[in-house]
């Protein structure tokens, strides 16, 4: 069942094609893994699927709805299905953990303070941490601070989640428990994930799927398997990580 679909995407940025008839599907229950490199427009993309960014050309499909046709109601509806992590974090430097934790929820729902404060802390306790809810983000590493953006975005319990560049700024042991966690939250929360990063070792750990964006479009797809024994060159030059090849050097 797919749960997002991309139809022939056109963008432009700044004079610069971003997207060139990009086409892709996300399936319910699959955790897709995106990847290219820095400035490719990865998390663009994460833009058009929430509704921020509207294409120039294309569709963009959202639980069986195109979202750049239907009025701000039920955007909004759908959005109560997404959950978002975004890079570095992003948490409010003001308020506490729980109050970052349940933000959506205070900000959206009738719940009370004390609902609020039980739902941040069973939460948190899905992502490892405990007895920091009244701490803030200048407490906290930041491995935390990358669990605490996590258990916002699952706080609501979506039924999708977008991840990006989760591991961006963190030693390779943090990484690799960011990782960990995605994973394992994929199964106990049954959830739909769409990550984007640019780090191999990750996407080979968490996904499902994976899909490469080069040039403005998607020009590989396939298992981590698959994708590690690609036959194209763009590929093998991405996932290796070396300078020679066919992709230039800027």
């Amino acid at each position: 069942m797919k749960i997002i679909e991309i139809k022939n995407l056109y963008k432009t940025l700044d004079h610069k094609v971003i997207y060139r008839d990009l086409n892709l599907t996300v399936n319910k229950g699959e955790t897709l893994v995106i990847v290219g490199r820095i400035g490719c427009g990865k998390s663009v993309l994460l833009k058009h699927i929430i509704g921020i960014m509207r294409p120039d050309k294309g569709e963009v499909w959202v639980h069986g709805r195109n979202i750049n046709k239907v009025k701000l109601k039920t955007l909004d509806s759908l959005r109560k299905k997404i959950g978002m992590v975004f890079q570095g974090a992003a948490l409010f430097d003001s308020l506490t953990v729980a109050e970052n934790v349940c933000f959506y929820l205070s900000e959206h729902t009738n719940i009370s303070q004390k609902e609020r404060y039980k739902i941040a802390e069973e939460t948190l306790y899905k992502v490892g941490l405990k007895d920091i809810l009244e701490k803030y983000p200048a407490d906290l590493s930041g491995g935390m601070k990358k669990r605490v953006g996590i258990a916002r975005a699952i706080a609501y319990n979506p039924e999708v989640i977008l991840y990006d560049e989760p591991t961006t700024g963190l030693d390779p042991i943090t990484a690799d428990a960011i990782d960990s966690l995605i994973k394992n939250l994929h199964v106990k929360l049954n959830v739909t994930g769409v990550v984007v990063t640019h780090d191999m070792k990750s996407a080979y750990k968490i996904a499902d799927r994976i899909a490469m964006i080069y040039n403005g479009n998607i020009i590989a797809e396939g298992t981590p398997e698959e994708i590690r024994n690609s036959d194209s060159p763009y590929v093998r030059q991405f996932v290796n990580g070396s300078s020679e090849g066919p992709i230039p050097v800027i």
